[in-house]
Parts: C-alpha cells; structure tokens; sequence
C-alpha cells in the first residue's frame, strides 16, 4: 500500500516498447528453402504499393460516371433504334379484355387520315383479321399492328412473347371481365412487355361525368397497373397520343427473349419435297417453309436450330435479304455501316439476295436424345475366381431330410435339432396362448358392446324407419321445381363423382401425410422391397446414381450446369455475325411439315426463335412454382400438364418436390397451396431466365391456369425420395417399452424392417427388439414413456423419376369459361 492510503497505479507499456524475436525452434524453412520452392514466383503481399496502381478516389468516381454514361448511351440507342430506320418496326398487339368492347373499333381509329401516318394494309401478317402497317413520318416511326383472336389462348401468349408493346382495350366502367383478368394472369406470369391501356365510350357521357368516370376506372386498374396511364381513344386526335406514347415509352426487357434472335412471320410460302434426297425415291410429306419477317433481339446465325412454337424445332438451309417492304424514306440506298456484311437497302428494286448458306459440317443437329447401346448394361462371363466361389458353396450346402412336397425355403427353416424345437414350441405356444388370451377378451367386450349396441340400433332403427316414411312423403309431394330440373340438365355426374374422389384423396393426405396401410394378403418386405430406412433425411447418404431408370440413358446431363449456361448466354450477348437485328429477311426452314403451314393460313400467328447451343436436347428440367390463387382443385402429382416454358410449349407428366437446399428433397403427392414447389419433367434444355404456365386440362377440353413460376435448373442428379410411413398402435406400455400391433401381420416383415428406425407422433423415438409371436406383434424401446394416445410411425423412402411423356404438340384449347368455386376441403365427408 502507498503512503496515503492511495492505490499504486499498474504500469502500461507505450508505443515504443521493445519487441523481441521469436525463438526459433528448428520447425520452420530456411530462406533459401522458400526460395527453392518457389523457383522465382512472387507472393502477392510482396507487390509494392506502386505496382498495385491504387487509384484515388477521384480516378475511381470518374470511372463509375464512365461506365453509367456507356450503359445509359446504351439504352437510349437501343431505344431510338426500336421503329426507326435502322431497326425492325415497333410491333404493336392490340388486345380487348372484356367481351363488350371491340378492338377493331381501334385499329380502324389508328387507319384514319387525321393521324398523319401511312397506313400499308398489305405490310401486316399475312392471313390475320386485322393486321396492317403504318409509318408515321412525322415521328420518324413505323409501326406493325397486329390483333390475335381474344378466344385463342396460345395465339394470345405467342404474340405477347414477341411483341414490342401491348395495347389493353377496356370497358369504360367494369375495366375487364373474368376471362380479361384471367389473360392478364398468364400475361404477368410469363414475362409482361411495354403496355398501354386504351377505353372507349368516355366521349359519350356526359361532361359532367367524364371526369368521374376516368377517375373510377383508374382506380380500378391500379391493383394490376399501379403506374399506367390511360388513354382514350375517340377520335383520331386521342389516336395520335397514344402512337406518341408508344413511340416513346421506356421498354421492358424480357430476358428469355433479348439473348435470342426471334421472328413473326408475315409472310409464308411452302414448297412440298418432290423426292427423298432429291434421288427419286418415295416423298417424306415434308417441304420447305419459306418466311419473312424482321430480326429481332439478337443476330440470326444459319447454321442455328430455329423452333417454331407449337410445331417443333427445324434446321435452316439458307437466309435471303429481300428489300425491306415498311421503308420510312424512299429515297437513295445509303451507305454501308461499318460491321455489316450487305447493304441493307429501303425500298429497293425487288431483288432477293443470298445472306448466307448453311454449311453442313457446322450445322447443328436435330438429335434430341443420346443414342442408347442395348448391350451396356448386359453381364459379363463370371471369372475363374467367381465360379470357384460357386463350387464351394453349392458344396457346403447343408443336406436333410424333408416331408415330400417342400419347398427350398420351407426346408430352410426345419432344424435338425428336436429338443430345441420343442422348447421353442413351447415358448411359442405361450406367447401364442397370451396373444390368444388377450384377443379373446378383446373380443368378448366388443361383442358386448355390439350386442348392446344393435339392442339401441333396433330400437333407433323402427324410428329412423318412421321419420324415413315421412320425410318420403313430404318429398313425394312437394315434387322437383323446373329451376332444379334446368340445373340438373347442365351437371355432369361422372365429373362431379371424380371431383368428390380427388377432394377425399388431396383430404386425407392433409390430414395423415404419407401414411399407407400395410396390406394383409401380401408381405410388407415384398410389398415395400424398393423402400428404404434413413436415420436422418438430412444428413444420411443417397448415391445420386444409384439404379437409374432406361430413360437416363436416353438424355444428355452437363458437368456443370451454371457454368454452362453463363458461358453461352454471355457468347449469345457478344454475338457480331449473322443476320443484324433489324433486317428484313427471308428464311428457308427445311423439312417442315404441312401443318405449319395450315396453321398460319388459318391466321394463327407464326413465331420463330433461334435456340442456343444444346437447346434442342433433352434432360430433367426443374421449374419452381406456385399454385396460382385462381386454381381451387386439387393437382396430383405424375398428372398429364400443360407447361409454356420460354418459348415452348409442351404436354408432360411432372413430378413435385419440395424446394430446399438439401441434396434431398421429399416427394408431394399434390401441389400444395401457398407453398414453392418444384416441378420435375423430361423436357429439352433451355437456358434460364424463362417464365413457366402450367395449365390442366378439363374434359372439355378447355385449360386452366394452375400454377405459375421460372425455370429452376437442369440437373438429372436432383433426388427426388417418396416417403410412406407405416403406422402402429401401443398394445402395451411399459417404462421405456411398449409392444406395438398393427403395423406388421407376420414375424419375417418385423425382422426385416428391424434396423429402421421408429417415430411417434408426440416426438419419441426408438427402435424394434423383437417380434413376439407371428401375428405382427413387436416388443419397441423408446427414449421416453409413450402415451396410450400416441401412435408408433415407421419412414421409408424410396427415389421416384420422372414418366416419359412429353409431347411437343398440344391441341389448341377451347374458350376458357370461369367455374363455379368447389366446396371447402373441410366440408366435404371423408367417408
């Protein structure tokens, strides 16, 4: 202690304290040794500062304002070039969404003469209703106006997936009606581009309520628009604002379109194949489609597959570059651009030049599977060793004596010894006598209580009789009114029947997941043999290529997916050869079938997209979904779909997963509510970003909307496990076990599924110890006292795949009606 009664303040080392070095004690390299090693390289941490180059903070702003400059120059080209001289016409689709008001009654507004434009009734889609082009010289514009029919689902999405801006055609005071909220829907799922909204009829009210009426219709549209403008179009003057607005408008950039060149066809001739090979054999029934149209999104190679959606993909033999029909100024060829590798005249002579030819080394094919070789998985010759091993076995077969008639595996289970037989008859014969004993007073008190129980029946049953009579009567009197009758004409009972049954099913698995009852007449270890036990679905093993079906020899997989993907999407973005974006061409696509063909001459929109490196091959696509808060029935899984990925559409059979980062993922049998899922299907490959539709099909033949969502990825290797549980019920309860009854009927299934672990529902766990006697009965541990409430539950699990059955060709849906709402799932009997 100080004087003073003060406390001696502890001493603090400053700044310049000594450091010694460290002991050296022998474990370490030598300079020199370092040296060696290296053999001259470098470390990174011996850079000098002035070989780093640090930039300042100046240096590093000013390189950020560069780079914002560049992309926002970018943009704003891309934007003028849209419509302009040197791009492809702004192609406009022209789509009303309510049954009362007409789309033609704009198109006609945007022909008329006050607006300025030059209308080209012959430059539209060949074969539409209403298709024509326009160019505005005042805005240094052109425009192509195209109006799909409103009835026709998938003529509405294909032009929606190329089209540069929509145009939404409202009623004045309702906006749309359910099928226009239900085209709306599909619209925002699959990608949503630039868009105007356009009502009718505000000219007609009154002054006073013009206002009024802009005003409720905007608040009605701002739950699906919030930022929209609308815009009347009543005369020619509201007609030149709205080719103002679309001109001008910001475009929304859709990234399954922008990386791929794509096309509409507005014109089309077909030339039929006259022999196979040109040698004079028997026609193919093919030929060669021949279409023109402008570029769009990126440049068209020739030796690329092109897909033409809802017909397949198809080979190009050649590329033409006929003068461009839509010119905005007629007047001297100008000069060419650097980087082009023809001149791209406006209203030339006619003559059709050759662009370029496919080369047939570097083009692509159209195979879609991997060849298959039958004899891969055949069995080799058993070697020496092998059949040496066979030898001493059959060998040391064990040989006795057996009652005539038995079988190989009854002879396996006589034991020669006769006194242990009969101690174990013995022991059997009690545990026999006890099961007996205990089912015969279980019994006894179910028959007392049925006994009793059919006394109060009969008893209930003379008054049910009576109410029965009287209840008929009042029925037979009062007879079925003409409105039921009318309502009973329009109602199918084999549908409604099958409603009722998927409802019960999708029930039942809400209320006990996963559980299956174990059959009687078969065993469970024969029943269950592809399933398995895992002692923790997390973390235990699952070898990805483990008993592969036949069709995982018919599919391609990558080694790396990702890295795939970013190679050929950045290669596809830095594309400088082929067909620029914005020419006018024509494209000779060989061996097509005549139905395209028809198809466009009905006036079903044709659209053409150039696939990317590997697109044309299959593999197991995974798409995450939602189900779509329309849908209300109940979709099971390995269910016949309709899926609109990118560009393709197809029919096939998905399985559901749920959506985790485990390298296992749980089978659903139904697409839950609210919930992501993942959709498994043998589907070709497509790059993401791409929206996905998934729609069902009634049996009338008209598609509902039942999910929405993106592509996920491609990976064969993503297990995929379908749990059942198997459930039994506590007989008996002791401190720690219990014998547990139901869940088995013999002795051999309990010894099989022995090392499976078990489960309750209340959270205990434990394990079999034996089986006790052979009517299914089982001795169980757990970690804990059961509950004579609880029930005794068993995992299995086993890996699904997918089924074959895509089908790139679906039929055209009939007009989709709204269906009444069905009945709660709580509602409805289970029994």
């Amino acid at each position: 202690m100080a004087a003073g009664g003060e406390q001696q303040q502890a001493h603090r080392p400053g700044t310049y304290k000594q450091k010694n070095k460290q002991h050296k004690h022998g474990k370490h390299r030598t300079k020199g040794e370092i040296g060696r090693e290296n053999k001259g390289r470098v470390a990174v941490m011996a850079l000098t500062k002035k070989q780093r180059r640090e930039t300042r903070k100046m240096d590093r702003r000013n390189k950020a304002n560069q780079l914002r400059r560049n992309k926002k120059d970018l943009v704003l080209t891309e934007k003028r070039k849209l419509g302009s001289r040197d791009g492809p016409p702004h192609l406009v689709a022209v789509i009303a969404l309510h049954a009362e008001v007409d789309a033609g009654a704009v198109t006609k507004i945007l022909r008329g003469e006050g607006v300025g434009g030059v209308v080209l009734e012959d430059q539209g889609v060949t074969g539409a209703k209403d298709s024509f082009g326009l160019v505005l010289p005042r805005f240094k514009q052109r425009f192509i106006f195209y109006r799909p029919d409103t009835a026709d689902l998938h003529a509405l999405l294909d032009v929606a997936k190329i089209a540069d801006s929509l145009v939404f055609v409202l009623e004045s005071t309702e906006g749309w009606d359910s099928y226009g909220e239900y085209c709306l829907s599909c619209f925002f799922a699959q990608g949503l581009p630039s868009h105007a909204l356009v009502c009718q009829g505000v000219a007609d009210l009154a002054v006073k309520k013009r206002s009024e009426s802009r005003r409720v219709l905007s608040r009605l549209v701002e739950s699906h628009f919030p930022d929209a403008r609308l815009f009347p179009v009543d005369s020619e003057q509201d007609a030149t604002l709205l080719l103002r607005h679309l001109s001008a408008q910001k475009q929304r950039r859709l990234g399954f379109r922008s990386r791929r060149s794509h096309m509409l066809a507005q014109r089309a001739t077909y030339i039929p194949n006259t022999s196979q090979n040109g040698g004079g054999g028997p026609a193919t029934g093919l030929g060669t489609l021949c279409v023109s149209g402008y570029i769009r999104g990126s440049p068209l190679q020739v030796n690329r597959l092109v897909h033409i959606t809802g017909h397949g993909d198809f080979q190009l033999s050649q590329i033409d570059a006929p003068a461009d029909p839509l010119p905005i100024v007629t007047a001297a060829p100008r000069l060419v651009k650097p980087g082009r590798d023809v001149e791209m005249m406006d209203g030339g002579d006619g003559d059709v030049r050759v662009l370029m030819k496919a080369d047939p080394e570097k083009r692509e094919s159209l195979q879609a599977e991997a060849e298959v070789d039958p004899m891969d998985g055949e069995q080799t010759w058993p070697t020496e060793a092998e059949l040496e091993e066979a030898e001493e076995a059959r060998k040391k077969r064990r040989v006795m004596k057996v009652p005539k008639g038995t079988s190989d595996y009854q002879a396996t289970w006589i034991i020669d010894n006769a006194e242990q037989e009969e101690d174990d008859d013995d022991v059997d014969s009690c545990d026999d006598d006890d099961d007996d004993g205990m089912m015969e007073d279980e019994m006894d008190g179910d028959n007392e209580s049925q006994d009793a129980g059919s006394e109060c029946a009969s008893e209930g049953d003379d008054d049910d009789e009576e109410e029965e009579e009287e209840e008929e009567e009042e029925i037979s009197s009062t007879g079925c009114t003409g409105a039921d009758q009318k309502y009973d004409e329009g109602l199918d009972e084999a549908e409604e029947g099958e409603g009722l049954r998927r409802y019960r099913e999708a029930r039942a698995n809400e209320m006990f997941p996963d559980e299956v009852d174990t059959p009687l007449d078969v065993p469970a270890k024969t029943r269950f043999q592809k399933y398995r036990g895992l002692k923790s679905f997390r973390s235990s093993p699952w070898d990805p290529l483990e008993n592969l079906p036949p069709d995982y020899s018919r599919i391609y997989q990558f080694q790396n997916f990702e890295r795939m993907r970013r190679r050929i999407l950045a290669d596809a973005t830095s594309e400088e050869e082929g067909a620029m974006e914005g020419w006018y061409v024509t494209l000779h696509i060989v061996d097509v079938p005549p139905s395209v063909m028809e198809s466009f001459q009905t006036g079903k929109p044709l659209v053409l997209v150039s696939l990317l490196p590997h697109e044309q091959k299959m593999s197991v696509m995974h798409m995450l979904v939602r189900q779509h808060p329309s849908n209300t029935e109940p979709v099971k899984t390995k269910e016949d779909l309709v899926f609109q990925c990118g560009f393709r559409r197809f029919r096939a059979s998905a399985i559901f997963s749920q959506h985790t980062s485990a390298d296992k993922h749980k089978m659903e049998r139904f697409l839950r509510p609210g919930a992501p899922t993942v959709m498994s299907v043998y589907a070709p490959i497509t790059f993401p970003t791409a929206g996905v539709l998934v729609f069902k099909q009634r049996d009338n033949g008209m598609q509902d909307l039942v999910a929405t969502g993106t592509l996920l990825s491609c990976n064969p290797q993503r297990v995929v496990l379908k749990r059942i549980v198997l459930s039994g019920h506590p007989f008996k309860i002791n401190r720690r076990s219990a014998v547990v009854r139901y869940m088995f009927f013999n002795r051999d299934d309990i010894l099989w599924f022995k090392p499976v672990e078990l489960r309750t529902k209340w959270g205990r766990r434990g394990h079999i110890k034996e089986a006790l006697g052979t009517h299914g009965h089982m001795k169980c541990v757990f970690d804990n006292q059961l509950r004579s409430q609880d029930t005794v539950l068993m995992n299995l699990y086993k890996r699904v795949y997918p089924h074959w059955t895509y089908d790139p060709y679906v039929p055209a849906p009939l007009p989709w009606v709204k269906r009444e709402p069905p009945p709660a799932l709580c509602d409805i009997d289970m029994e």
